[in-house]
């Protein structure tokens, strides 16, 4: 096994979004054989949790579901594949009239409409996840503006949905149905709640086989560890595809292997159950 990529949120992470010490001294470990452990996240380049992993020897994150790889050291953009703006502008004029949260990636940073702050407060989710939301992201006017101003393009957006007064998610089901309807773009969901579209193609299994060529690895040497359905791609692109214990039955089932949860220290003893280490 020469590179390892893992996802965060659910699988690294813990209920708390910390990592445990088992997982940081299983993955130095890993480092220090030789292996590239990465991370492979739906979240920006921004959202890595940089002062947990230093020292332990990652050097790599692919992000946004596959649409950039960045050298975390520098901050390097190596690969990135980004939404066409026509594409883009038009999703988000749709959204902008919907009771959602939205957030864009853009250059490694999120960035989010200040008409989504109400909603945003509104979101019900781990407590963690929710400050590291509110926290992290750019309040802007206007995303399309900030866009043809830096002459930047979008990696990702994610949609949050909030819940109206019944308990019911605002208008879930009429944007997913006009995502998927679109063939432009790769849809996923982290959970009901949320919906992620990329550039048609664009996942995070591709961006694992890119990694593994501007590594020199052999896509036979790689294995990858993940908990929801945007981690489907990886774990089926990579040799050994792992599923947390704590993942959905769909990832499960299409997994090699299924590991402990992510409260139990699933990433590291999936590490040690295929290298010697």
């Amino acid at each position: 096994m020469k590179l390892i990529a893992l996802d965060l949120d659910g699988t690294l992470f813990n209920n708390q979004s910390k990592i445990s010490d088992e997982n940081i001294k299983t993955i130095s470990e890993a480092t220090a054989a030789g292996i590239n452990v990465v991370i492979s996240t739906g979240r920006p380049f921004c959202g890595l949790p940089f002062e947990a992993i230093k020292g332990t020897g990652i050097r790599y994150a692919i992000t946004a579901n596959g649409s950039a790889i960045y050298e975390i050291q520098t901050g390097k953009c190596l690969y990135e594949d980004c939404l066409d703006d026509e594409t883009s502008f038009s999703i988000i004029n749709y959204l902008m009239d919907k009771r959602v949260h939205m957030d864009a990636f853009i250059a490694g940073q999120g960035y989010s409409p200040y008409k989504c702050l109400d909603d945003a407060k509104r979101l019900q989710m781990p407590a963690s996840l929710k400050e590291y939301i509110m926290t992290t992201r750019k309040r802007v006017d206007d995303i399309i503006d900030l866009m043809r101003e830096s002459h930047s393009h979008m990696q990702k957006m994610t949609i949050n949905f909030p819940k109206d007064e019944n308990g019911n998610f605002y208008c879930r089901d009429e944007v997913f149905e006009y995502l998927s309807s679109r063939s432009d773009i790769t849809v996923v969901s982290g959970g009901y709640g949320n919906l992620e579209y990329t550039k048609a193609g664009v996942t995070k299994g591709a961006a694992l086989k890119k990694l593994a060529e501007i590594l020199s690895v052999s896509i036979d040497e790689t294995m990858a560890v993940g908990d929801t359905e945007n981690d489907l791609s990886i774990v089926q692109a990579a040799h050994i595809g792992v599923a947390m214990g704590n993942a959905t039955d769909q990832l499960k089932a299409h997994a090699d292997y299924v590991t402990d949860t992510n409260e139990n220290d699933g990433v590291a003893k999936a590490i040690r159950h295929f290298c010697n280490i």
